[in-house]
């Protein structure tokens, strides 16, 4: 019998329940049981043997040889290098089987990861190496250059992976340290719950990224609300947690971004398997998909589209596929109709939400709830609490906006350097995320970026309202809403889109106006031939598009 969102989370949160929770000294909830560092909840997954862990073009990894690896090269960093607890390891590189090892390497030898994007330029790369000042560069062959002149300058060494040529002095290949002994442990060293286990950079679309750094305790926590969700989901269904084969995911969201933490987060705590493409190609994914029997697809709501849009081109049933998941942005609400009305219920969608600041998703919408409410990023996990809070500081009554608040086991405990940021963010344990949202019979809403609602003669214009309304025209493949001044309203609405079908901008205007107010129909609409400005984790850059448009508009 399916079960009821708060009758399952009543089940998987009782006493002696997998999902129990208890206060920590702190008063923020936390799960009573399981891991209470990385290093914990990695080698656990040793014992998961032969069962394949990565998959990739190069080859696949079980856990086994995986966890030999990752073993060897934290020996490698504490023998070798004299690193030691609480120093910082850069880990810099695309999706390959490597960076895990180099990751999880650095949990084993109780260092402080920091994952950086790998689409940073030199420059970007130097800002955040002079932040965090590591003590190792991991890098892969692609972004050597990049943090080379860095390295040089800083005296800082690294291993490279997947590399070719001649290196630069300082730097070993990965591939002469030889292979790994599967009998050799990591090196032993104490990892405590408070002790610092990542730094993660924000993406920076409103500024210098600022490097948000979470404990082993807040990871551990993030590790596990996938799992919950899982569990919860599984229930929903009328199914047995836990039950039945393994995952087998294609998790195509950066490794470095929190996103993509969930994602191997959730394969890593069933023994699933994790598969992975060098670069996103919508064919290529079909492909993968068909060959390896993935049940488990996770990517950013673009590249979510585009799969759907090549399985339908191709007629491809997706007959493996059992879940499909978006993160990392706002997903449009046609979305999980679409799939509903192709596929049924066979594939069950989620979406939810998450920051760099909660390590990951905290939120989850999922199955028939999703279904219903497609608007909502879902419920919160068992150690997430929420608040929606108004100008005063109080909190709204359910169905007012006001500003989205977080405090949970998984959120930060603040940014590196940073006291003044830190201060500014998190109130009281609490974090505010910059978001507003709804609250509803437990299910939140985020309707905008504080910073992104356009204010046109005195009246909230909530740009992802407008953005879900355009969505849902036919003609449209991309749109983002963003305001531009007006002598006389202060600001007016602009929209730009990418279209899949050609349609003029006053017919744009008319589907917007049939079912919004007057001031909320975008006064302007611009189309672009080409695909929006975003950052790696899929966020349009609207700083650009406003700029875009104003100069479009001058002319």
């Amino acid at each position: 019998m399916p079960y009821t969102p708060a009758a399952a989370e009543e089940l998987l949160t009782a006493p002696g329940a997998p999902f129990a929770v208890e206060r920590g000294p702190d008063g923020v909830p936390v799960y009573a049981g399981g891991p209470r560092t990385l290093r914990e909840f990695v080698e656990v997954t040793w014992a998961y043997g032969d069962r394949p862990f990565l998959v990739a073009e190069s080859g696949t990894h079980t856990y086994a040889e995986f966890f030999a690896a990752a073993s060897a090269l934290a020996r490698r960093l504490v023998e070798g290098y004299g690193l030691r607890p609480g120093d910082r390891a850069v880990v810099a590189m695309r999706n390959l089987p490597e960076w895990h090892i180099a990751f999880w390497a650095a949990q084993l030898a109780g260092l402080v990861a920091v994952p950086l994007n790998a689409w940073w330029t030199e420059a970007e790369l130097a800002y955040a190496l002079d932040d965090c000042a590591p003590g190792v560069l991991l890098v892969d062959g692609e972004r050597l250059a990049r943090v080379e002149g860095w390295a040089r300058a800083a005296r800082v060494p690294g291993v490279v992976f997947a590399g070719t040529g001649p290196l630069p002095g300082g730097f070993e290949a990965y591939e002469d340290l030889g292979p790994a002994d599967p009998a050799a442990g990591p090196p032993d060293v104490t990892v405590s719950p408070g002790d610092d286990a990542t730094i993660i950079y924000t993406s920076g679309t409103t500024g210098r990224p600022k490097g948000a750094v979470a404990t082993h305790l807040a990871q551990a926590g993030a590790a596990m609300n996938p799992r919950f969700h899982a569990a919860a989901s599984a229930l929903g269904r009328g199914l047995v947690p836990g039950q039945g084969p393994a995952p087998v995911s294609l998790v195509t969201y950066p490794f470095f971004h929190v996103a993509g933490f969930s994602g191997f987060y959730s394969v890593m705590g069933s023994g699933g398997t994790l598969v992975m493409m060098r670069k996103w190609d919508a064919r290529r994914a079909l492909a993968l998909i068909r060959e390896h029997g993935v049940t488990h697809y996770a990517g950013v709501p673009t590249t979510a589209l585009q799969l759907l849009d090549e399985a339908e081109r191709a007629g491809d049933p997706l007959e493996s596929l059992r879940m499909f998941n978006t993160g990392g942005s706002t997903a449009p609400p046609t979305l999980v109709g679409r799939l509903t009305e192709r596929y049924g219920e066979r594939i069950e969608p989620r979406n939810g939400y998450g920051l760099t600041e909660t390590s990951g998703g905290v939120l989850a919408n999922f199955g028939a709830e999703y279904r219903e409410w497609p608007g909502s990023v879902g419920r919160p996990t068992p150690t997430t609490e929420v608040r929606v809070v108004g100008r005063s500081g109080a909190d709204v009554p359910d169905g007012e906006v006001g500003e989205l608040w977080l405090r949970a086991q998984s959120n930060v405990r603040g940014y590196w350097n940073d006291p003044a940021a830190t201060e500014l963010a998190f109130v009281d344990g609490w974090f505010r995320t910059g978001d507003l949202a709804v609250a509803r019979d437990g299910r939140i809403a985020v309707v905008d970026r504080i910073k992104d609602v356009v204010i046109r003669g005195g009246e909230n214009v909530y740009c992802v309202e407008v953005e879900s309304v355009l969505h849902g025209h036919p003609a449209v493949r991309e749109v983002a809403v963003v305001g531009v001044p007006h002598a006389e309203l202060g600001e007016e609405v602009a929209a730009v889109v990418r279209l899949a079908s050609p349609v003029g901008p006053e017919e744009l205007r008319a589907h917007a106006a049939r079912t919004l107010a007057g001031y909320k129909v975008p006064a302007h609409v611009l189309v672009r031939t080409v695909p929006l400005p975003r950052n790696a984790t899929g966020k349009v850059l609207k700083r650009e598009l406003r700029a875009e448009v104003e100069g479009w508009l001058r002319r």
